[in-house]
């Protein structure tokens, strides 16, 4: 289906006038053709006037179903008798075939902030209010503009088979309205579960964390890939993913970005513990790394100026000494010798 835009149509506003004449004409064509036919002889042309000027005040608001207005960035698709005739896509007053309607299957589907699509009956939508409820008639036009789409959490297992917690924004816009309409039975469901797909497929890729010996880019080399360190190339690929799915609906996505993050609630105490583990680790490691060194910067200062000269034994003594005073988790208690050193 190919998309044809009708640039010709924006004459909206002669039409109404000449619409609203006619009426003035005819109004006056009954008046005078009422006069005409109350007199003895009736001519011909009176009782012509009459009839076509009863017939257009009784069916003369046929044509104004045809007048249609658009406000920028609102597109209208017009089928006729069952056939696709074109796409009003510019702000404007137009007129079009009387006969003409407007198709869109997603106009009662809502694509909410927080990411629900709401299943959209054939009942008008309530709103309510505190003094009385109106009723708001779903939309037949199309919206061009950038919308966002913010899908539920998806629980999802990583490369590694961890069960982990992921929600994404997408921003989206409809580009060819005839292919949003009619390739696909609601654009807007059809977006939905085609981003939870490709969410899916591409999260089972990559890890939560770095892990080794992990293939995240399909080279056949383990990479540092990850759900929490590479946020932005996870984000362009499931973009990209997205985009691949609903170019036939005619839909352009522009940018998709991870909202949520996170382990499941069932694993997440024992990642925690792991990742403490890990942090108290490599405390320890730069802590002993550390103490290492300033015991040999200690030992080395005091055998070159020759402060005191220890034996392997003394030495042995100190460096256990100064370890466990650098090392230990809390602040160590002196003990002074005051007797002799040896």
């Amino acid at each position: 289906m190919q998309e044809k835009v009708l640039n010709n149509k924006k004459n909206g506003m002669a039409f109404l006038f000449l619409f609203l004449l006619l009426y003035l004409a005819a109004i006056g064509g009954v008046i005078f053709s009422a006069f005409g036919l109350s007199e003895v002889v009736v001519s011909p042309w009176t009782v012509v006037l009459f009839v076509i000027s009863l017939v257009w005040l009784i069916l003369g608001w046929i044509p104004f179903c045809g007048l249609k207005v658009l406000k920028p960035q609102e597109a209208l698709v017009l089928t006729l008798f069952g056939k696709y005739i074109g796409t009003l896509k510019n702000d404007g007053f137009y007129f079009v075939n009387p006969f003409c309607s407007s198709f869109n299957p997603a106009a009662t589907t809502k694509l909410s902030q927080s990411g629900d699509v709401d299943a959209g009956g054939k009942k008008p939508i309530v709103v309510a209010s505190t003094a009385s409820a109106s009723v708001e008639l779903p939309s037949k036009k199309i919206s061009l503009k950038v919308m966002t789409l913010n899908n539920s959490r998806q629980k999802i297992n990583d490369c590694l088979g961890n069960p982990v917690e992921i929600g994404i924004a997408v921003m989206w816009r409809v580009v060819d309205t005839a292919k949003a309409v009619f390739n696909v039975d609601n654009y807007k469901e059809y977006l939905s579960l085609q981003c939870d797909s490709a969410l899916r497929n591409v999260v089972r890729i990559y890890p939560y964390d770095v892990a080794p010996n992990v293939d995240t880019t399909g080279d056949g080399m383990a990479d540092e890939g990850s759900l929490r360190g590479s946020s932005e190339v996870v984000a362009a690929r499931i973009r990209d993913e997205i985009q691949a799915r609903v170019g036939d609906a005619g839909l352009e996505i522009i940018e998709a970005r991870i909202t949520y993050l996170a382990y499941a609630p069932e694993i997440a105490a024992v990642m925690l513990q792991r990742q403490q583990a890990s942090a108290i680790i490599d405390a320890r490691k730069m802590i002993v790394d550390g103490a290492v060194g300033m015991v040999e910067m200690a030992l080395e200062r005091l055998s070159e100026n020759n402060t005191i000269t220890l034996d392997e034994e003394r030495k042995a003594a100190m460096v256990s000494n100064l370890l466990v005073v650098l090392c230990g988790n809390h602040d160590a208690q002196p003990v002074v010798n005051s007797g002799s050193l040896y």
